[in-house]
């Protein structure tokens, strides 16, 4: 007898159906996965046999062959375990109905039959036909597939649970769309009034989390580059529903949801070490997997001591930058993940930490080298972060929190996202040449600052668009329409990377 159930793996970051064949015949107790699976998924027969016996049910007799198809894709991953037990509790009618082929089967069984979580419930979810009655998975995964808002979802603990399920649908009541709800509250542990002084930095990063833009934080050691770093998310405007489910699908593929917290509704903020490679940065591997660039997708990217990191791991992230994903091609499939992403740099200005009153000497401008121009030039904003005076540390005075911060950015994230709302853009920092060319057109006195800027820096094209998209951004916070001359030398001054390193 021959059994059909379905179930989803996951290829990067998306999923594809697979169909679990199962064929109990006569012959020696052999129970053979064929279909591409790798070692998880042969270890999947031990787990469920012993899951159906401990569940109270016969395992099938003779010679069990159990085939994943499409058999060209190789399955990852212990998901399928679930849809394998049934199967085979079909096969041997232990299972009364014969809908089984009208459900989704997801989980990873114990060998006591306990339900386990899995990875990439989500994407799953969001993947499957709503021709299936609905999706069935373990209890820890029903949140984060209710996300979808596609098909009813039967959470269960054990393979008991799930038979009684299937054998009896009328004594369950499915959780449907509305039942899934998520508080938008981001309770974060830093605050931006924990930051003294550095008041023209702040006013850099309140632009950066407006526009989402890129910015560099350059200053000596102990001048707070991190710290203002670290504080940036809590500045930052709300995700959107869409962003959400973005985020949460790639932590849940990733495997970084945490237990009890199923929706990732904060911005990402992810700091690898100098010492990571661009793999690592930018995703791959023999079975490509999502790299820290889509780890911190709609969030942030923070690169502490910047000049530290291995060359190509910094080059690798010249294409992210522009085309906000990165694409992964290997012999046997071409892989893309999403990388729009904030990307935050901080650096000393010298080897040593601090300024060097004379001329750079040798090993700052090596120190120095190790930051290639096409990398610089993608990035928005170049701040100084001066060492704190004694006088700012020693003010009884509050600084302003970030709550206060976050209402101007978020307004004019507003702003922006009427602006683009008939377009695929979402903010200033994401403009192509069509829209610099609508919304950044400049009177004759910004145009003559803008020309000079130019040759005074030598800026390329790039850096000239970058100047108007955070121009554009500077007026959106004080809500207005056109930019202005001041809003134009505002912009200036956040690329003078030149003289800030070399002051």
């Amino acid at each position: 007898m021959i059994a059909k159930t379905y179930s989803y793996g996951i290829t990067g970051i998306n999923a594809f159906l697979v169909q679990i064949q199962i064929d109990a015949s006569p012959g020696l107790p052999i129970t053979s996965i064929i279909g591409l699976p790798d070692s998880s998924i042969r270890e999947s027969k031990e787990r469920v046999r012993s899951a159906i016996r401990n569940s109270g049910y016969k395992y099938a007799k003779g010679r069990v062959t159990i085939n994943l198809s499409p058999a060209n894709i190789k399955k990852e991953g212990p998901s399928y375990d679930l849809a394998i037990a049934v199967g085979i509790l079909s096969t041997t009618e232990q299972i009364t109905t014969p809908d089984i082929d009208k459900y989704i089967f997801l989980g990873e069984l114990s060998l006591d039959g306990k339900l386990q979580p899995v990875r990439g419930a989500l994407s799953i979810a969001l993947a499957c036909d709503k021709k299936y009655k609905g999706i069935i998975l373990p209890s820890h995964n029903a949140e984060e597939a209710l996300l979808a808002q596609r098909l009813p979802v039967y959470p269960a603990q054990t393979l008991h649970d799930v038979i009684d399920i299937i054998n009896n649908p009328h004594n369950y009541s499915p959780r449907l769309q509305e039942s899934s709800k998520f508080s938008m509250q981001q309770d974060y542990d830093v605050d931006f009034q924990d930051v003294k002084g550095q008041y023209h930095v702040k006013r850099g990063l309140e632009i950066a989390a407006s526009g989402m833009h890129n910015f560099l934080l350059v200053g000596p050691y102990g001048s707070g580059k991190s710290m203002l770093a670290k504080r940036f998310a809590t500045i930052m405007p709300d995700m959107t529903r869409r962003e959400i489910l973005e985020t949460t699908q790639i932590h849940s593929v990733a495997g970084l949801l945490k237990y009890g917290q199923p929706i990732i509704t904060a911005r990402p903020f992810r700091s690898p070490h100098h010492t990571t490679s661009s793999v690592a940065i930018v995703g791959g591997g023999s079975n490509p997997k999502p790299g820290e660039v889509t780890l911190g997708h709609n969030g942030i990217l923070f690169l502490d001591e910047l000049p530290e990191f291995k060359r190509d791991a910094l080059e690798s992230l010249r294409q992210p930058l522009e085309d906000h994903h990165v694409t992964i091609a290997r012999a046997n499939k071409t892989l893309r993940f999403p990388a729009r992403f904030i990307l935050a740099c901080a650096m000393n200005p010298t080897p040593k930490g601090y300024h060097e009153k004379d001329a750079p000497s040798y090993q700052t401008q090596k120190y120095l080298s190790k930051l290639s121009g096409p990398i610089l030039d993608r990035i928005d904003l170049h701040l100084d972060v001066p060492a704190v005076k004694s006088t700012e540390l020693f003010k009884e005075s509050v600084s302003e929190p970030s709550s206060a911060i976050k209402k101007r950015t978020t307004a004019a994230y507003t702003i922006q996202k009427e602006r683009f709302k008939k377009t695929k853009v979402r903010a200033n920092a994401y403009m192509r040449q069509k829209e610099i060319k609508q919304f950044c057109a400049l009177d004759q006195n910004s145009k003559k600052l803008l020309k000079a800027a130019i040759e005074d820096l030598n800026l390329s094209a790039r850096g000239y668009d970058k100047i108007l998209k955070v121009a554009r951004t500077i007026a959106d916070l004080e809500s207005q329409e056109k930019i202005a001359e001041h809003h134009i030398a505002e912009a200036i001054q956040y690329r003078s990377l030149d003289r800030i390193l070399w002051g």
